[in-house]
Protein backbone atom coordinates (compact mmCIF):
# COMPACT_ATOMS: atom_id res chain seq x y z
CA UNK A 1 0.00 0.00 0.00
CA UNK A 2 1.43 3.27 -1.10
CA UNK A 3 2.80 6.13 1.40
CA UNK A 4 -0.49 8.38 -0.70
CA UNK A 5 -3.51 5.91 0.11
CA UNK A 6 -1.94 4.98 3.90
CA UNK A 7 -2.15 8.77 4.47
CA UNK A 8 -5.58 9.11 3.16
CA UNK A 9 -7.24 6.29 4.99
CA UNK A 10 -5.60 7.73 8.18
CA UNK A 11 -6.85 11.26 7.42
CA UNK A 12 -10.39 9.31 6.77
CA UNK A 13 -10.77 7.89 9.77
CA UNK A 14 -9.62 10.26 11.94
CA UNK A 15 -12.67 12.29 9.95
CA UNK A 16 -14.91 9.27 10.80
CA UNK A 17 -13.57 9.69 14.68
CA UNK A 18 -14.39 13.61 14.15
CA UNK A 19 -17.68 12.85 13.14
CA UNK A 20 -19.00 10.04 15.53
CA UNK A 21 -17.71 12.56 18.44
CA UNK A 22 -19.52 15.45 17.04
CA UNK A 23 -22.47 13.34 16.71
CA UNK A 24 -21.97 12.14 20.21
CA UNK A 25 -21.50 15.43 22.06
CA UNK A 26 -24.88 16.68 19.84
CA UNK A 27 -26.59 14.04 21.58
CA UNK A 28 -25.63 14.92 24.42
CA UNK A 29 -26.69 18.83 24.43
CA UNK A 30 -30.51 18.06 24.20
CA UNK A 31 -32.84 16.52 26.74
CA UNK A 32 -35.87 14.63 25.32
CA UNK A 33 -37.20 13.49 28.79
CA UNK A 34 -40.33 15.25 29.86
CA UNK A 35 -41.28 15.17 26.27
CA UNK A 36 -44.94 12.88 27.05
CA UNK A 37 -47.38 15.48 28.24
CA UNK A 38 -45.19 18.33 27.03
CA UNK A 39 -47.29 21.85 25.52
CA UNK A 40 -45.36 23.67 23.28
CA UNK A 41 -46.99 26.42 23.70
CA UNK A 42 -44.49 26.85 26.47
CA UNK A 43 -41.70 26.17 24.08
CA UNK A 44 -37.98 25.31 24.27
CA UNK A 45 -35.04 26.65 26.43
CA UNK A 46 -32.05 27.11 23.92
CA UNK A 47 -28.48 28.00 25.39
CA UNK A 48 -25.86 29.05 23.32
CA UNK A 49 -22.83 29.20 23.95
CA UNK A 50 -20.35 32.24 25.56
CA UNK A 51 -19.12 33.67 22.60
CA UNK A 52 -21.23 32.93 19.91
CA UNK A 53 -22.79 35.59 17.96
CA UNK A 54 -25.72 34.33 18.95
CA UNK A 55 -25.58 34.59 22.32
CA UNK A 56 -25.75 38.07 22.50
CA UNK A 57 -27.35 39.49 19.19
CA UNK A 58 -31.25 38.11 19.35
CA UNK A 59 -31.80 38.64 15.34
CA UNK A 60 -28.94 36.22 14.62
CA UNK A 61 -30.54 33.51 17.40
CA UNK A 62 -33.51 34.00 15.32
CA UNK A 63 -32.38 32.79 12.20
CA UNK A 64 -30.28 30.05 13.99
CA UNK A 65 -33.33 28.37 15.58
CA UNK A 66 -35.80 28.87 12.48
CA UNK A 67 -33.15 27.47 10.12
CA UNK A 68 -32.99 24.51 12.50
CA UNK A 69 -36.91 24.28 12.38
CA UNK A 70 -36.61 24.45 8.45
CA UNK A 71 -34.34 22.12 8.46
CA UNK A 72 -36.29 19.60 10.93
CA UNK A 73 -39.56 19.85 10.30
CA UNK A 74 -41.68 18.77 7.12
CA UNK A 75 -43.99 21.47 8.08
CA UNK A 76 -41.83 24.36 10.28
CA UNK A 77 -43.57 27.09 11.67
CA UNK A 78 -43.52 30.43 9.67
CA UNK A 79 -41.44 31.65 12.60
CA UNK A 80 -40.17 30.88 16.33
CA UNK A 81 -40.81 34.26 18.42
CA UNK A 82 -38.19 35.11 21.33
CA UNK A 83 -40.42 35.12 24.63
CA UNK A 84 -37.26 36.24 26.82
CA UNK A 85 -33.90 35.82 28.26
CA UNK A 86 -33.41 33.96 31.41
CA UNK A 87 -31.55 35.39 33.82
CA UNK A 88 -28.98 32.01 33.60
CA UNK A 89 -28.50 33.84 29.92
CA UNK A 90 -30.24 31.06 28.19
CA UNK A 91 -33.28 31.53 25.74
CA UNK A 92 -36.99 30.96 25.71
CA UNK A 93 -38.39 30.69 22.29
CA UNK A 94 -41.65 29.94 21.13
CA UNK A 95 -43.15 28.31 17.98
CA UNK A 96 -46.36 30.01 16.21
CA UNK A 97 -48.43 26.30 16.15
CA UNK A 98 -48.70 23.80 17.93
CA UNK A 99 -45.54 20.92 17.81
CA UNK A 100 -46.51 17.14 18.36
CA UNK A 101 -43.65 14.78 20.48
CA UNK A 102 -42.03 14.14 17.26
CA UNK A 103 -41.86 16.94 15.80
CA UNK A 104 -40.79 18.45 18.96
CA UNK A 105 -37.43 16.02 19.12
CA UNK A 106 -37.01 16.80 15.78
CA UNK A 107 -36.69 20.60 16.19
CA UNK A 108 -34.37 20.12 19.49
CA UNK A 109 -31.88 17.33 17.56
CA UNK A 110 -31.59 19.84 14.96
CA UNK A 111 -30.80 22.91 17.03
CA UNK A 112 -28.22 20.74 19.02
CA UNK A 113 -26.00 19.63 15.86
CA UNK A 114 -25.26 22.98 15.47
CA UNK A 115 -21.81 23.46 17.90
CA UNK A 116 -23.15 27.22 18.80
CA UNK A 117 -25.74 25.55 20.63
CA UNK A 118 -24.78 24.46 24.50
CA UNK A 119 -28.04 22.90 25.47
CA UNK A 120 -31.60 22.69 24.39
CA UNK A 121 -34.73 21.45 26.25
CA UNK A 122 -38.26 21.84 26.43
CA UNK A 123 -39.96 24.56 29.13
CA UNK A 124 -41.19 21.55 30.85
CA UNK A 125 -44.17 22.30 33.43
CA UNK A 126 -43.80 21.02 37.03
CA UNK A 127 -45.82 20.17 39.45
CA UNK A 128 -46.29 20.89 43.77
CA UNK A 129 -45.55 17.38 44.49
CA UNK A 130 -48.93 17.15 46.67
CA UNK A 131 -50.98 14.13 47.79
CA UNK A 132 -53.63 15.11 50.32
CA UNK A 133 -55.14 13.50 52.99
CA UNK A 134 -58.10 14.64 55.16
CA UNK A 135 -57.62 13.04 58.55
CA UNK A 136 -56.53 14.96 61.33
CA UNK A 137 -54.43 12.61 64.08
CA UNK A 138 -50.94 13.08 65.68
CA UNK A 139 -51.20 16.78 65.77
CA UNK A 140 -47.28 17.94 64.67
CA UNK A 141 -45.69 14.84 65.33
CA UNK A 142 -42.80 16.34 63.08
CA UNK A 143 -41.76 18.47 65.12
CA UNK A 144 -41.53 16.26 68.19
CA UNK A 145 -39.26 13.61 69.83
CA UNK A 146 -41.08 10.68 69.10
CA UNK A 147 -40.15 8.01 66.50
CA UNK A 148 -41.15 9.61 63.42
CA UNK A 149 -40.20 13.16 65.00
CA UNK A 150 -37.58 15.33 64.02
CA UNK A 151 -36.66 16.87 67.29
CA UNK A 152 -37.83 20.26 66.64
CA UNK A 153 -39.35 20.62 70.19
CA UNK A 154 -35.67 20.26 71.90
CA UNK A 155 -33.96 22.10 69.62
CA UNK A 156 -36.05 25.05 70.18
CA UNK A 157 -34.90 25.02 73.50
CA UNK A 158 -31.40 25.79 72.60
CA UNK A 159 -32.74 29.28 70.94
CA UNK A 160 -31.86 28.89 67.47
CA UNK A 161 -35.16 29.48 65.90
CA UNK A 162 -34.57 31.20 62.48
CA UNK A 163 -34.48 34.84 63.63
CA UNK A 164 -33.39 37.27 61.04
CA UNK A 165 -33.20 34.20 58.11
CA UNK A 166 -34.93 34.33 55.25
CA UNK A 167 -36.39 31.16 53.60
CA UNK A 168 -37.71 31.46 49.87
CA UNK A 169 -40.57 29.30 49.07
CA UNK A 170 -41.21 28.58 45.63
CA UNK A 171 -44.57 27.57 44.69
CA UNK A 172 -48.44 28.93 44.48
CA UNK A 173 -47.62 31.87 46.37
CA UNK A 174 -49.44 32.27 49.88
CA UNK A 175 -52.86 33.96 51.30
CA UNK A 176 -52.66 36.30 54.02
CA UNK A 177 -53.21 34.02 57.51
CA UNK A 178 -53.40 35.02 61.12
CA UNK A 179 -50.74 32.01 61.72
CA UNK A 180 -48.68 33.45 59.11
CA UNK A 181 -49.40 37.20 59.74
CA UNK A 182 -45.86 38.94 59.47
CA UNK A 183 -43.52 36.14 59.17
CA UNK A 184 -44.74 36.07 55.41
CA UNK A 185 -42.79 38.54 52.98
CA UNK A 186 -44.56 39.39 49.58
CA UNK A 187 -42.12 38.70 46.85
CA UNK A 188 -42.84 38.15 43.10
CA UNK A 189 -44.60 36.23 40.74
CA UNK A 190 -42.97 34.93 38.13
CA UNK A 191 -45.54 32.95 36.27
CA UNK A 192 -45.29 34.39 32.51
CA UNK A 193 -48.46 32.77 31.36
CA UNK A 194 -51.51 35.15 31.97
CA UNK A 195 -53.99 32.46 31.33
CA UNK A 196 -51.72 29.96 34.12
CA UNK A 197 -51.38 32.42 36.72
CA UNK A 198 -55.03 33.01 36.87
CA UNK A 199 -54.64 36.47 38.30
CA UNK A 200 -55.41 37.99 35.20
CA UNK A 201 -52.06 39.17 33.84
CA UNK A 202 -48.29 37.50 33.52
CA UNK A 203 -46.05 38.58 35.86
CA UNK A 204 -45.98 41.36 38.40
CA UNK A 205 -44.94 42.34 41.92
CA UNK A 206 -47.65 40.02 43.85
CA UNK A 207 -47.20 36.76 45.08
CA UNK A 208 -50.70 36.26 46.19
CA UNK A 209 -51.92 33.08 45.42
CA UNK A 210 -55.39 33.55 43.55
CA UNK A 211 -56.56 29.87 43.60
CA UNK A 212 -55.06 27.46 41.26
CA UNK A 213 -58.33 25.21 40.74
CA UNK A 214 -58.72 23.48 37.57
CA UNK A 215 -61.77 22.17 35.28
CA UNK A 216 -61.80 18.67 33.59
CA UNK A 217 -59.14 18.27 30.87
CA UNK A 218 -57.41 21.82 31.26
CA UNK A 219 -54.31 21.22 31.83
CA UNK A 220 -54.00 17.65 29.35
CA UNK A 221 -56.43 15.60 27.87
CA UNK A 222 -58.12 13.69 30.48
CA UNK A 223 -56.81 15.75 33.18
CA UNK A 224 -58.92 15.93 36.18
CA UNK A 225 -60.73 18.69 37.98
CA UNK A 226 -59.38 19.70 40.77
CA UNK A 227 -59.78 22.13 43.62
CA UNK A 228 -57.43 25.24 44.42
CA UNK A 229 -54.72 23.90 46.76
CA UNK A 230 -53.09 26.62 48.31
CA UNK A 231 -50.33 24.78 48.32
CA UNK A 232 -47.58 27.41 48.82
CA UNK A 233 -49.59 28.72 51.95
CA UNK A 234 -48.98 25.18 53.34
CA UNK A 235 -45.79 25.07 53.05
CA UNK A 236 -44.90 28.21 54.25
CA UNK A 237 -46.63 27.37 57.51
CA UNK A 238 -44.50 24.02 58.14
CA UNK A 239 -41.55 26.37 57.69
CA UNK A 240 -42.34 29.63 59.78
CA UNK A 241 -45.91 29.76 61.27
CA UNK A 242 -46.36 31.63 64.34
CA UNK A 243 -45.80 29.92 67.58
CA UNK A 244 -46.61 30.36 71.73
CA UNK A 245 -49.76 32.66 69.95
CA UNK A 246 -52.16 30.47 71.26
CA UNK A 247 -53.32 30.05 67.77
CA UNK A 248 -53.18 27.04 65.05
CA UNK A 249 -49.92 25.46 64.36
CA UNK A 250 -46.70 25.57 65.16
CA UNK A 251 -43.74 26.18 62.54
CA UNK A 252 -40.18 24.53 61.85
CA UNK A 253 -38.52 28.42 62.12
CA UNK A 254 -40.82 30.14 63.44
CA UNK A 255 -38.79 33.37 63.61
CA UNK A 256 -37.71 33.22 60.53
CA UNK A 257 -39.69 34.58 58.01
CA UNK A 258 -40.45 33.54 54.54
CA UNK A 259 -40.18 34.90 51.47
CA UNK A 260 -43.40 33.46 49.38
CA UNK A 261 -42.14 33.77 45.31
CA UNK A 262 -45.22 32.56 42.87
CA UNK A 263 -43.78 30.15 40.25
CA UNK A 264 -46.61 27.65 39.96
CA UNK A 265 -50.32 28.54 39.14
CA UNK A 266 -53.02 26.78 37.24
CA UNK A 267 -51.63 23.26 35.74
CA UNK A 268 -48.46 24.51 37.61
CA UNK A 269 -45.71 26.11 36.14
CA UNK A 270 -42.64 25.80 33.21
CA UNK A 271 -39.11 25.39 34.10
CA UNK A 272 -38.34 28.44 32.72
CA UNK A 273 -40.13 30.39 35.38
CA UNK A 274 -39.02 28.46 38.15
CA UNK A 275 -35.54 28.88 36.90
CA UNK A 276 -35.91 32.91 37.09
CA UNK A 277 -37.16 32.39 40.39
CA UNK A 278 -34.47 30.63 41.63
CA UNK A 279 -32.05 32.98 40.30
CA UNK A 280 -33.47 35.97 41.93
CA UNK A 281 -34.96 34.52 45.12
CA UNK A 282 -30.48 33.66 45.74
CA UNK A 283 -29.71 37.15 44.71
CA UNK A 284 -29.34 36.95 41.05
CA UNK A 285 -30.23 39.28 38.34
CA UNK A 286 -33.46 38.34 35.99
CA UNK A 287 -34.55 41.15 33.43
CA UNK A 288 -37.29 43.22 33.81
CA UNK A 289 -37.95 42.20 37.41
CA UNK A 290 -36.82 44.61 40.47
CA UNK A 291 -33.74 43.01 43.11
CA UNK A 292 -34.69 40.77 45.40
CA UNK A 293 -31.81 43.10 47.83
CA UNK A 294 -32.49 42.83 51.34
CA UNK A 295 -34.94 39.72 51.01
CA UNK A 296 -32.36 37.54 49.28
CA UNK A 297 -32.89 33.95 50.95
CA UNK A 298 -29.90 32.27 52.86
CA UNK A 299 -32.55 28.96 51.80
CA UNK A 300 -34.62 28.14 48.94
CA UNK A 301 -37.31 25.58 49.04
CA UNK A 302 -38.81 23.88 46.23
CA UNK A 303 -41.65 21.31 46.86
CA UNK A 304 -42.42 20.70 43.30
CA UNK A 305 -41.30 18.54 40.50
CA UNK A 306 -42.15 17.02 37.24
CA UNK A 307 -40.90 13.65 35.49
CA UNK A 308 -38.17 14.66 33.50
CA UNK A 309 -34.47 13.97 34.39
CA UNK A 310 -31.61 16.61 35.38
CA UNK A 311 -28.48 16.94 33.15
CA UNK A 312 -25.63 18.99 34.13
CA UNK A 313 -26.72 21.57 31.03
CA UNK A 314 -30.46 21.63 31.72
CA UNK A 315 -32.34 25.21 33.08
CA UNK A 316 -33.55 23.87 36.63
CA UNK A 317 -29.26 22.47 36.99
CA UNK A 318 -27.72 26.04 35.95
CA UNK A 319 -30.38 27.48 38.28
CA UNK A 320 -29.72 25.86 40.87
CA UNK A 321 -25.58 25.92 40.58
CA UNK A 322 -26.08 29.57 40.43
CA UNK A 323 -27.79 29.57 43.42
CA UNK A 324 -25.47 27.46 45.18
CA UNK A 325 -22.30 29.43 43.79
CA UNK A 326 -24.19 32.60 45.84
CA UNK A 327 -24.19 31.01 49.14
CA UNK A 328 -28.13 29.62 49.05
CA UNK A 329 -28.76 26.43 50.33
CA UNK A 330 -31.44 24.58 47.70
CA UNK A 331 -33.96 22.09 49.38
CA UNK A 332 -36.38 19.64 47.33
CA UNK A 333 -38.91 17.41 47.68
CA UNK A 334 -37.96 14.19 46.20
CA UNK A 335 -41.40 13.41 44.58
CA UNK A 336 -44.27 11.12 45.37
CA UNK A 337 -44.31 8.89 43.02
CA UNK A 338 -42.55 5.85 44.70
CA UNK A 339 -39.98 5.93 42.17
CA UNK A 340 -36.15 6.28 41.65
CA UNK A 341 -35.64 10.17 41.94
CA UNK A 342 -33.02 10.02 39.15
CA UNK A 343 -35.64 10.31 36.52
CA UNK A 344 -37.35 13.53 38.43
CA UNK A 345 -36.59 17.40 38.29
CA UNK A 346 -35.13 18.76 40.41
CA UNK A 347 -34.92 15.97 42.79
CA UNK A 348 -32.51 14.17 40.12
CA UNK A 349 -30.50 17.27 40.19
CA UNK A 350 -26.85 17.56 41.47
CA UNK A 351 -25.08 19.82 43.94
CA UNK A 352 -22.98 20.73 47.10
CA UNK A 353 -25.56 21.59 48.94
CA UNK A 354 -28.58 20.11 47.42
CA UNK A 355 -30.74 18.26 49.62
CA UNK A 356 -33.12 16.18 48.12
CA UNK A 357 -35.57 15.26 51.02
CA UNK A 358 -37.79 11.93 51.23
CA UNK A 359 -40.71 11.17 53.22
CA UNK A 360 -41.61 8.92 55.93
CA UNK A 361 -44.60 9.05 58.43
CA UNK A 362 -45.12 8.93 62.11
CA UNK A 363 -43.41 5.46 62.44
CA UNK A 364 -40.39 6.53 61.02
CA UNK A 365 -41.24 4.21 58.30
CA UNK A 366 -40.81 5.23 54.23
CA UNK A 367 -44.19 7.18 53.15
CA UNK A 368 -45.93 5.06 50.73
CA UNK A 369 -45.52 7.71 47.80
CA UNK A 370 -42.49 8.96 48.50
CA UNK A 371 -39.74 8.79 45.81
CA UNK A 372 -35.97 7.27 46.71
CA UNK A 373 -32.93 6.35 45.37
CA UNK A 374 -29.51 7.09 46.66
CA UNK A 375 -30.11 10.93 45.24
CA UNK A 376 -32.25 11.44 48.56
CA UNK A 377 -30.19 12.91 50.94
CA UNK A 378 -32.42 12.54 53.92
CA UNK A 379 -35.41 11.93 54.91
CA UNK A 380 -38.67 13.81 57.10
CA UNK A 381 -41.75 13.93 58.57
CA UNK A 382 -44.47 14.28 55.68
CA UNK A 383 -47.49 12.18 55.99
CA UNK A 384 -50.77 14.19 57.87
CA UNK A 385 -48.78 17.27 58.13
CA UNK A 386 -50.84 19.61 59.80
CA UNK A 387 -50.36 23.08 58.40
CA UNK A 388 -51.65 27.07 57.35
CA UNK A 389 -54.50 26.77 54.30
CA UNK A 390 -57.25 29.10 53.30
CA UNK A 391 -61.10 27.22 53.22
CA UNK A 392 -61.78 28.49 49.74
CA UNK A 393 -62.25 25.47 47.16
CA UNK A 394 -61.69 28.01 43.97
CA UNK A 395 -61.21 31.28 45.31
CA UNK A 396 -59.76 32.25 48.57
CA UNK A 397 -62.37 31.98 51.52
CA UNK A 398 -61.29 31.99 55.31
CA UNK A 399 -58.17 30.82 57.27
CA UNK A 400 -58.13 27.65 57.87
CA UNK A 401 -55.78 24.51 58.80
CA UNK A 402 -55.57 21.32 56.92
CA UNK A 403 -53.26 18.28 57.29
CA UNK A 404 -51.74 17.37 53.46
CA UNK A 405 -49.45 14.52 53.16
CA UNK A 406 -46.51 14.72 50.56
CA UNK A 407 -42.65 14.85 50.13
CA UNK A 408 -44.28 18.86 49.77
CA UNK A 409 -44.68 18.17 53.39
CA UNK A 410 -41.13 17.02 54.66
CA UNK A 411 -39.20 19.67 52.60
CA UNK A 412 -40.24 22.50 54.35
CA UNK A 413 -39.28 20.97 57.71
CA UNK A 414 -35.39 20.67 56.44
CA UNK A 415 -35.61 24.11 54.74
CA UNK A 416 -36.47 25.17 58.46
CA UNK A 417 -34.06 23.26 59.66
CA UNK A 418 -31.65 25.59 57.93
CA UNK A 419 -32.55 28.92 58.53
CA UNK A 420 -32.31 27.53 62.71
CA UNK A 421 -28.56 26.59 61.64
CA UNK A 422 -27.98 29.57 60.22
CA UNK A 423 -29.56 31.54 63.02
CA UNK A 424 -26.55 30.18 65.08
CA UNK A 425 -24.52 33.33 66.08
CA UNK A 426 -21.10 32.59 63.80
CA UNK A 427 -20.88 32.89 60.18
CA UNK A 428 -23.89 31.31 58.03
CA UNK A 429 -22.70 28.08 56.83
CA UNK A 430 -22.18 27.42 53.23
CA UNK A 431 -24.39 25.31 51.21
CA UNK A 432 -22.12 22.45 51.12
CA UNK A 433 -21.32 22.56 54.77
CA UNK A 434 -25.70 22.81 55.73
CA UNK A 435 -25.93 19.44 53.51
CA UNK A 436 -23.12 17.70 55.27
CA UNK A 437 -24.27 18.45 58.80
CA UNK A 438 -27.86 17.45 58.54
CA UNK A 439 -26.72 14.50 56.44
CA UNK A 440 -24.25 13.42 59.02
CA UNK A 441 -26.31 14.11 62.27
CA UNK A 442 -29.92 12.15 61.51
CA UNK A 443 -31.65 9.91 63.87
CA UNK A 444 -32.48 6.20 62.76
CA UNK A 445 -35.28 5.42 60.49
CA UNK A 446 -38.25 3.58 62.55
CA UNK A 447 -38.50 1.06 59.95
CA UNK A 448 -35.90 0.42 58.00
CA UNK A 449 -36.65 1.57 54.82
CA UNK A 450 -36.34 -1.43 51.78
CA UNK A 451 -34.69 1.32 49.19
CA UNK A 452 -32.52 4.56 49.85
CA UNK A 453 -33.77 7.23 51.62
CA UNK A 454 -30.74 9.09 52.82
CA UNK A 455 -28.96 8.83 55.56
CA UNK A 456 -32.07 8.98 58.13
CA UNK A 457 -34.66 11.06 59.55
CA UNK A 458 -33.42 14.88 60.28
CA UNK A 459 -32.60 15.51 63.83
CA UNK A 460 -33.00 19.21 64.72
CA UNK A 461 -31.31 18.83 68.09
CA UNK A 462 -28.18 16.76 67.03
CA UNK A 463 -27.97 18.90 63.78
CA UNK A 464 -28.00 22.62 65.66
CA UNK A 465 -25.73 20.74 68.21
CA UNK A 466 -22.91 19.85 65.49
CA UNK A 467 -23.64 23.69 63.78
CA UNK A 468 -20.38 26.13 64.71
Amino acid sequence: MSYRMTRRLALAAAVSCVLAAGAASAQDRFNASGLENFDSSDGFIVTFRDGSAARTDKQRMLRTVNGAAAAALARAPSALRHERTLGIGADVVVPDRKLDRAESEALMRSLAANPDVAYVEPNVRLYPTLTPNDQFYNLQYGFQSGVGGSNANLAWDLGFRGAGKIVAVIDTGYRPHVDLGTNIINGYDFISSAATANDGNGRDSSALDPGDWTTAGQCYSGSPAGNSSWHGTHVAGTVAARTNNTTGVAGMAFNARVLAVRALGRCGGTLADIADAITWSSGGTVSGVPAVGANRASVINMSLGGQSTCTSSSAMQVAINGALARGTTVVVAAGNSNLNVSGFTPAGCMGQGLIVVGATDSAGAKAVFSNYGTGVDVSAPGVQIASTLNSGTTIPASDNYVYYSGTSMAAPHVAGLVAMMHSKPSTDCLPATCESIIKANTKPFGVVPAVPMGTGIIDALRTLNATP
